[in-house]
């Protein structure tokens, strides 16, 4: 089941043990129990601190727990936790098995101050890379607190489920039987919505620190590059960010970075920052900025934040990245999750055997058109231009693959359903004004980026697409305050330009410090 390869590394790891690991699997006679079987077997033969036995009694099968007699922890798999959640399980085991958690000491204090009970459910497919964020988020939490328990759900074992509970994005969480949160999350995130408490203390932690030589907003390949290039200059550098890796960590394959042949958003993210991290940077996340105010007469900017709390600095790093564009029709908002979504690589499996739209013909929409032909029934891509944008070698490939059609000059006016998912696209044929109808049950949006900068209005000069307006060395109309990456009038959005685009920021954040405290 596993190869070599994965087999030493699991030996290795498993050596981080502390207490004994039992694995009690609930099969049936599907392929999938038999592969379940061989993998646990594999897993056990690792460790003499792991039993694998399969006369479980689950309401799924093929399922396991991961538990530890004595503990009352439950952490369980419906399904195989292989490609992007093979991760998941073998922290799971880790974790169950007391090995220390990597978290914040706070978030692990809130964790396991959480004295209700709750029965986490999470839907998950093997091909999406936000899941694994999630599934072993909830897994950690269980770790630590046996009051929480948790199953991650493959979606495509268990379809009669998935369709059921109408999921139609992943990862969804659902809490006791309700639905508690859709998309990526992490633990602090998670705890902050069950915690009443969170905000205030979040806001305590942040008020809490000096300010800083250098602050960068932001935790994607910009904000990185520019926390890096500051504490290189031996000056208290802070990041704070909502999510660090930001729109990286939903970016599936990378093939244009210099140096790196390929490489995917989450791995990226995670190498972004272990560099950050071999620097004395702090780094705070789960924090959304909500207003900025330029350096006044002590010469500090503040960053204020949704929840409540300030950080200062001497300079200030705008990177807070871009946003999926929103189409701005009716029906959109309404079947957001239930048929509207953004990701072809974590949601496309759940649209086995349907008709899907995907609106946007640059080379996100054909990327995204070309991925979803090899899973679904039928792909229609719709495009405003009267031309495809995206690069030629996507189009030939495109229009080589017999389930897609491409219409061209046509004006998306609406998204209609049911009322509980999607079951049409309308839109306007723009060279004669008829409206037209395509019968799809997903509506995948691809027509570009927003940056994030509602915030800033009113504080630094912002382009009529919100964009903020820097020079050729990242400084803004607010002395001080620089900007890098897909937030500002950059031209080019791309990953390597918004690296280099930090760097310069970076420097000359710390030259505008130099200029401030030199003699007159």
């Amino acid at each position: 089941m596993l190869d070599s390869a994965l087999i030493t590394q699991v030996n290795t790891l498993m050596t981080n043990l502390r207490r004994p690991v039992e694995l009690v699997a609930t099969l049936d006679d599907r392929p999938a129990s038999a592969q379940m079987r061989e993998l646990l077997t594999e897993i056990a033969e690792q460790s003499d601190l792991i039993t694998a036995s399969f006369d479980g009694d689950d309401e799924r099968a093929p399922s396991f727990a991961v538990t530890s007699p004595g503990t009352g922890i439950d952490v369980r798999f419906a399904g195989l936790p292989l490609g992007h959640e093979f991760s998941s399980l073998v922290l799971a085991l880790l974790h169950v098995g007391g090995h220390t958690v990597k978290e914040e000491d706070d978030v692990v204090a809130a964790i396991q101050g959480l004295t209700g009970e709750y029965e986490f459910v999470t839907y998950m497919s093997l091909s999406c890379q936000n899941c694994p964020t999630v599934v072993q988020a909830l897994n950690t939490m269980a770790a630590l607190n046996p009051r929480i328990r948790h199953t991650a759900v493959e979606g495509s074992l268990f379809q009669d489920e998935v369709n059921g509970r109408n999921v139609l994005a992943v990862p969804t969480v659902y809490l006791d039987g309700e639905v508690f949160g859709q998309g990526r999350m992490d633990a602090a995130e998670i705890v902050a919505k069950l915690d009443t408490g969170a905000d205030a203390r979040a806001a305590e932690k942040l008020e809490a620190r000096d300010p800083y030589d250098v602050l960068v907003v932001g935790g994607g390949p910009a904000g990185a590059s520019a926390a890096i290039y500051a504490a290189r200059k031996g000056i208290r550098t802070g990041l704070v960010a909502e999510r660090f890796g930001g729109q990286v960590l939903d970016t599936m394959a990378i093939e244009n970075l210099v140096s790196v042949p390929y490489t995917e958003g989450p791995k990226l993210a995670a190498s972004l920052r272990e560099h950050v991290d071999a620097y004395d940077v702090d780094v705070l996340t789960g924090y959304r900025a909500a207003g900025l105010a330029p350096a006044g007469e002590q010469g500090l900017a503040t960053v204020e934040f949704e929840g409540g709390g300030s950080l200062s600095a001497r300079s200030v790093v705008l990177a807070t990245g871009a946003r999926w564009r929103t189409m701005g029709v009716p029906g959109e908002d309404e079947y957001r999750n239930k048929g509207v979504t953004f990701c072809p690589h974590c949601d496309g499996p759940l649209f086995r055997d349907k008709p899907v739209a995907v609106v946007g013909g640059g080379n996100s929409g054909v990327e995204a058109a070309i991925d979803l032909a090899g899973v679904v029934r039928h792909v229609t891509v719709v495009e405003f231009l009267t031309e495809l944008k995206a690069d030629d070698v996507l189009q030939r490939k495109l229009r080589s693959l017999p389930n897609v059609d491409v219409v061209l000059g046509a004006r998306t006016t609406e998204v209609t359903g049911d009322g509980t998912s999607v079951t049409g696209l309308t839109y306007e044929d723009r060279a004669t004004g008829q409206t037209r109808s395509l019968a799809v049950n997903g509506v995948f949006v691809q027509i570009g980026l927003l940056p994030n900068t509602g915030w800033l209005d009113g504080s630094v000069e912002l382009t009529d697409r919100g964009e903020v307006v820097v020079d050729e060395k990242g400084h803004t109309s607010a002395p001080g305050v620089v900007a890098a990456g897909d937030c500002t009038t950059v031209p080019f959005k791309q990953i390597v330009v918004a690296l280099g685009a930090g760097s310069t920021a970076s420097l000359s954040a710390f030259d505008h410090l130099v200029r401030a405290t030199a003699p007159a």
